[in-house]
């Protein structure tokens, strides 16, 4: 029997054009490809590639799919939106591994990686994320939103720029409105927030926002959001549309 492997893919934002040459090169020599239903819909078909599209709330029953596939041979593409290590199927992937059979410690696992959400986001505007950052997914479904909120106040506190993952839901419309209220005790009213959704897509739509205004506005899964740290500056345009940036150094 061939040796399986498994491949774990970050398939960029959106545009063709921003995935890596090497997760590329994954995908046209994998027998079988498993992810999100949309993850999955974004690599084209093409003779002898197995799909196997599945629901969001299944990444390790996914995982463990992959590996047994693997197991037996196949070589499997496991595809992500963005970066596949920044809250995606790596890890899912890695859980398994740990939880599973012994021999799959022992097959050939990669990760390639890809342009998450909030690295496109920011060079849409310039350079928000220039100075020392965070990412935080506001979703509660893997964590206590009591744990969430203790996070979120230790970065506001430390001054970080923060990006948002996964910031509402029909299942949780009250999370970032609760996450933007917290900002505000210890940021100014003028800080921008930056409001991304579906970054290099067809829908592409992005705002920038004051840290005040931003707490009326409305976000869905497909939007990631930036909110500035004290020192991140706009730079106003004919446009419409600034330049964001924070700067490298911090006052001493």
């Amino acid at each position: 029997m061939s040796r399986g492997s498994v491949t774990v893919i970050g398939l960029g934002p959106g545009d063709p054009r921003l995935l890596t040459v090497a997760a590329s090169e994954a995908l046209a020599q994998a027998d079988d490809l498993i992810g999100y239903f949309p993850y999955v819909a974004r690599v084209p078909e093409r003779p002898g590639l197995v799909r196997h599209a599945t629901d969001n709330r299944v990444e390790v029953d996914r995982a463990r799919h992959a590996l047994e596939l693997a197991a037996s041979g196949r070589r499997v593409a496991v595809v992500s939106g963005g970066d596949p290590g920044v809250f995606a199927m790596a890890a899912a992937v890695f859980e398994a591994v740990e939880q599973g059979e012994l021999e799959w410690r022992d097959l050939d696992i990669v990760v390639e990686p890809g342009i998450t959400a909030m690295l496109a986001a920011a060079a849409r505007l310039g350079a928000p994320l220039g100075g020392d950052f965070c990412a935080l997914s506001l979703s509660d479904n893997l964590k206590p939103w009591d744990v969430i909120t203790a996070r979120l106040e230790a970065v506001f506190r430390a001054d970080f720029v923060v990006a948002l993952y996964n910031p509402i839901s029909s299942a949780r419309p009250w999370q970032l409105g609760r996450a933007l209220g917290l900002a505000a005790e210890f940021r100014a009213g003028t800080v921008p927030v930056i409001f991304a959704r579906a970054v290099s897509r067809p829908d592409e739509a992005i705002c920038v926002l004051t840290l005040d205004a931003a707490r009326e506005a409305t976000a869905d899964m497909a939007t990631i959001v930036i909110i500035g740290a004290s020192g991140t500056r706009m730079i106003e345009r004919a446009s419409g549309q600034p330049f964001v940036y924070t700067p490298r150094s911090v006052p001493r």
